[in-house]
C-alpha cells in the first residue's frame, strides 16, 4: 500500500524524536494504526481504556523526564479515536496540564465534510470535538489535509515542550490519515522550544531583597525538577545559608536529610508558620496552590519572590515580585551575583527545630501502624526505583514523609483523580525507569484494574501494592472530620489476590510484618506483581488552620 496520511504522522513523530507511542485503535484512526504497523522502530504500547492510556503516557514523559532532565524535553505522544476514545482521555489530561506533562494527544475525527457543525450522523460525531479539549490542554492543533500534518504536529510538539510543559491536542480526520501522501516523506523535523529567560532588571530586584534578608527561606515546587534545577537549588541554598522546604510536587529537587532541609510537611501549619516567618520568601516553579499554602492560609509576612515559566500563576494567589522564567536560568542568573554569606548554624538551628516540632506532633499520635507501613514501602524500594501514587491514605502520607533521594516520587495532587498510579507506572517502566512501583487503595485500584492485562501484554516490571480497606479511606477520614459519620465510602471489592492471578500475575497477600519482605521479593522480580495489604490507615490528625 502506498503513503498516506497516516504515515505522514508517523514519520513526523519519528523526525521529532519519538521512540514509543502510546496508542488504543478505533474505527476512524485505522489510517494511523496501519502506519504504525508499517514502522517497527516505533514501539507502541497499547492499555484497554483511554484514560489509563493517558495516565501511561503521563508516566512515560515524568519518568523520562527524572532520568535525563537536561535533555531533549521527553514529549510523550498518545493515539485515540474519535468521540467516545478522544473524550475519556480529558481527565487524565488535566492531571497533565496541574502537573505540566508534556503529552502530546493526537485523536482521528470524523470526514472532513462533516466538521464545522454540519450534523451528518458519523459514528462518534461531535458538534465541537476540539472544544472538549481546549480547556484542558495547553493548545489545540488541526490538520484538514495531509500536507498540513507535519506542521500542526511540529506546532503542538514545541507547545508541549515549552516551559511550562503541558499537554497538547491534535485532531486528523479519517479521510485526511486515509488519503494518498504525495509529497516526500519526512526525516527532519526540529522543534525549537525556548524557555522563558528572566529580565535582568528583575534578576537584580532579586537579588538586592535575598542579600539584605536576615531570614530568608526557598520554597522549591515541581518546578525546580522539571527544570533540572537540582544542583543550582543547592548552591544558591548554601549561599543564601536559606532552608529548603519543597511542595509534593517538588519532593527531590533538595537532598532530603540536608542540614537546610525543612523536607515537605505542608499539611503541617508548623511548616505554614515557618514559611510565613521569612523576612524574604523565594518562590521557585510553584503557584502557591492549594496543597502549597496549607489550604490557602499561608500568609506571608515578609517579602516574597516568585519565579515561575506559567505567567498565569504568577501573583494569583500572593503578591511580591514576580519572575516570568524559568528556574534553572533564573537560579544561575541569581548566583552570578548574589554574595555568599559564611555559615552561622542559624538556619540549621532552625531546621532542626521546625523537623522536631513535626516529629513531637506525629509521635503524640497513634501512628505507629502508619508511619510503620510507609518506612517499610520506602525501605523496600531499589535504589532509583520511582514510584507512582494513587489518592489514597497512603499517597497522602507520601506526600509529606517520602523521602524522594534516589527515589523518585509521582503522584495524581496535580488534579486529584482516582486510578493514577498503575497506569502510570506502567508508562514509566515502558520508558526503561527499571522496576517502578505503583500505590492504590482498593476504591483508586478498580479504576486501573483492566491494565493488569497491559502489564502482561507488555512485559512491563511493575509492583502493584494495593492497600485494602474495603471504601475510599481518604473519603472516611474527611467525612466523619466534617460529620462525624460516613456515607457511600464503603465498597464491595473482589479478591484483589485471586484476580491478579487469573490475568497470569504473581500476587501475594501481605500483612503488616512481611510486607518489606513481600515488597522487596515482588519489585526483584522481572515482569508485573500485585501485593495485597488489607490495612485501615489513618491519616495524622488534621491541622488546626
Amino acid at each position: 500500500m502506498s503513503r498516506i496520511g497516516g504515515d505522514v504522522v508517523v514519520e513526523t513523530l519519528r523526525a521529532l524524536g519519538a521512540g514509543t507511542v502510546f496508542g488504543l485503535p478505533g474505527q476512524h484512526a485505522l489510517g494511523l494504526f496501519e502506519a504504525l504497523r508499517r514502522a517497527p522502530d516505533l514501539r507502541l504500547i497499547s492499555a484497554r481504556v483511554e484514560n489509563n492510556l493517558a495516565f501511561a503516557a503521563d508516566g512515560h514523559a515524568r519518568a523520562r523526564l527524572d532520568a535525563d532532565p537536561h535533555g531533549p524535553v521527553p514529549v510523550t505522544p498518545m493515539i485515540v479515536s474519535t468521540g467516545p476514545g478522544a473524550l475519556l482521555t480529558l481527565a487524565s489530561l488535566q492531571e497533565s496540564r496541574a502537573a505540566s506533562v508534556p503529552v502530546l494527544g493526537i485523536s482521528s475525527q470524523i470526514p472532513v465534510a462533516g466538521l464545522g457543525g454540519a450534523r451528518r450522523g458519523y459514528m462518534h460525531e461531535l458538534p465541537d470535538q476540539k472544544a472538549a479539549f481546549e480547556g484542558v490542554v495547553k493548545s489545540v492543533h488541526t490538520a484538514r489535509s495531509v500536507s498540513q500534518i507535519p506542521a500542526a504536529l511540529r506546532a503542538a510538539w514545541e507547545s508541549a515542550a515549552t516551559a511550562p510543559y503541558g499537554p497538547v491536542w491534535v485532531e486528523i480526520s479519517e479521510d485526511v490519515l486515509l488519503a494518498p501522501a504525495t509529497g516526500p516523506a519526512i526525516t527532519t523535523a526540529t522543534a525549537a522550544p525556548a524557555p522563558p529567560a528572566p529580565f535582568a532588571d528583575e534578576v537584580a530586584a532579586a537579588a538586592d531583597l535575598l542579600a539584605s534578608a536576615q531570614n530568608p527561606v526557598v520554597l522549591a515546587g515541581g518546578g525546580v525538577r522539571r527544570a533540572g534545577a537540582h544542583a543550582e537549588l543547592l548552591a544558591l541554598a548554601e549561599a543564601l545559608r536559606a532552608p529548603v522546604l519543597t511542595t509534593f510536587g517538588g519532593k527531590g529537587a533538595f537532598p532530603w536529610h540536608h542540614p537546610l532541609s525543612g523536607q515537605s510537611w505542608l499539611e503541617d501549619t508548623r511548616s505554614r508558620d515557618f514559611l510565613a516567618d521569612a523576612d524574604v520568601l523565594l518562590v521557585l516553579g510553584s503557584g502557591l496552590g492549594e496543597l502549597s499554602s496549607t489550604y490557602h492560609t499561608l500568609r506571608p509576612r515578609g517579602r516574597l519572590i516568585q519565579v515561575e515559566a506559567d505567567a498565569g500563576k504568577l501573583g494569583a494567589n500572593h503578591e511580591g515580585l514576580g519572575l516570568h522564567a524559568d528556574v534553572r536560568p533564573t537560579l544561575r542568573a541569581l548566583l552570578d551575583v548574589l554574595p555568599r554569606r559564611a555559615p552561622d548554624g542559624r538556619a540549621e538551628s532552625a531546621v532542626a527545630g521546625l523537623l522536631a516540632s513535626v516529629r513531637d506532633r506525629l509521635d503524640a499520635q497513634p501512628l505507629d501502624l502508619e508511619r510503620q507501613v510507609m518506612s517499610d514501602v520506602r525501605a523496600a524500594l531499589p535504589s532509583g526505583a520511582p514510584s507512582f501514587w494513587d489518592m489514597t491514605v497512603l499517597g497522602y502520607w507520601a506526600w509529606s514523609a517520602w523521602d524522594a533521594d534516589d527515589a523518585p516520587m509521582h503522584s495524581a495532587q496535580g488534579a486529584g483523580g482516582l486510578g493514577f498510579a498503575l497506569p502510570a507506572a506502567l508508562g514509566a517502566a515502558a520508558a526503561g525507569a527499571g522496576s517502578v512501583l505503583a500505590v492504590s487503595g482498593d476504591g483508586g485500584a478498580m479504576y486501573g484494574i483492566a491494565e493488569l492485562a497491559s502489564a502482561v501484554q507488555h512485559r512491563l516490571d511493575v509492583t502493584w501494592l494495593l492497600v485494602d480497606d474495603g471504601g475510599y479511606g481518604i473519603l472516611r477520614e474527611y467525612q466523619t472530620s466534617a460529620f462525624g459519620q460516613t456515607h457511600a465510602t464503603e465498597l464491595a471489592r473482589p479478591d484483589f489476590v485471586a484476580l491478579a492471578r487469573s490475568f497470569g500475575v504473581p500476587a501475594t497477600l501481605s500483612d503488616v510484618d512481611s510486607l518489606r519482605a513481600d515488597l522487596a521479593e515482588a519489585l526483584s522480580a522481572p515482569g508485573p506483581g500485585v501485593v495485597v495489604l488489607p490495612a485501615t490507615l489513618r491519616m495524622f490528625e488534621p491541622t488546626h488552620l
